[in-house]
């Protein structure tokens, strides 16, 4: 339906591809970013650009306009900071508020994997219970919130790590002292697939659903460090003496594999595309 007004509600390391891509697609897409000299990047890209903020409360320059979307997808992470939870919980009722008053029919939530304790098994969507870490508390919160809604037709997407292009796990080989718990499956998704997921989320109309996004291949962290030290030429840390015992997760993406048919455009980590260790840092969305 490439007619549907498509807004982005945080244009950044992964909203601006998506963007790009999605107006590649025929989709009309607006784009939002808190800071205005970010406005090229995103015409560009063929984006129109908007400033919003939610600091916590909802604000900008047209936030109205902005909203004059028939799909909107929410790309902010929850910042850190002590009242994390809290903090976000408001951003999101504030953010509501204004989607009540808008033509938005379609939310596409940008969550994470940390929302699953590690329970040292594969873990599936309904194991989102009780995370141990603050941010995914608060993003299990807003994912609730936002679910819970009448009005809207919600779909979340749970990626685990991003990998690809600037977030290459060579630049961290340097500071490594040594590589703990070695032997532990790493989870991790390539931008290339996450940005296809979401198109394909909006392509099937695949809404009121909750799906884990995680390439089918886990290396274990030494296999993933030892691939990246052959890539970049660098030295590869130790393996720690005490390795092993610290709980660990594997998260489980049947669901999106059955449901909407995907294929990983990336499905072994190890195996990056070439281009995938390059580009600038990503940006302050």
């Amino acid at each position: 339906m490439t007619g549907e007004r498509i807004g982005i509600l945080g244009c950044g390391w992964l909203g601006l591809p998506l963007g790009a891509f999605l107006s590649e697609q025929g989709f009309p897409v607006k784009g939002s970013t808190t800071r205005t000299e970010r406005f090229g990047a995103l015409k560009d890209a063929g984006i129109v650009p908007f400033r919003i903020s939610l600091e916590p409360e909802l604000s900008g320059d047209d936030v109205s306009g902005f909203l004059q979307s028939d799909i909107l997808v929410i790309d902010i992470p929850p910042e850190r900071r002590e009242d994390i939870v809290d903090y976000h919980r408001t951003q999101f009722a504030s953010l509501l508020r204004a989607i009540h008053r808008s033509p938005v029919k379609k939310v596409l939530l940008v969550s994470s994997t940390s929302v699953y304790p590690p329970l040292n098994r594969p873990v599936k969507e309904e194991d989102a219970v009780e995370p141990e870490s603050m941010p995914g508390r608060a993003l299990l919160s807003v994912e609730s919130m936002l679910r819970s809604e009448k009005t809207v037709a919600a779909t979340v997407l749970r990626f685990c790590g991003l990998i690809g292009y600037d977030r290459d796990p060579s630049r961290f080989l340097a500071r490594m002292p040594s590589i703990a718990d070695a032997a532990q499956p790493v989870n991790l998704i390539h931008r290339d697939d996450c940005v296809r997921v979401i198109a394909e989320v909006i392509r099937q109309q695949a809404w009121g659903e909750v799906f884990n996004a995680c390439s089918p291949g886990r290396p274990s962290r030494g296999e993933y460090y030892a691939r990246a030290a052959e890539r970049s030429g660098l030295g590869l840390p130790p393996t720690a003496a005490k390795s092993g015992g610290t709980p660990f997760k594997i998260i489980d993406s049947s669901k999106l594999e059955r449901v909407l048919g995907y294929r990983f455009k990336v499905p072994d980590p190890l195996r990056l595309p070439e281009a995938s260790g390059t580009g600038s840092p990503p940006e302050k969305i």
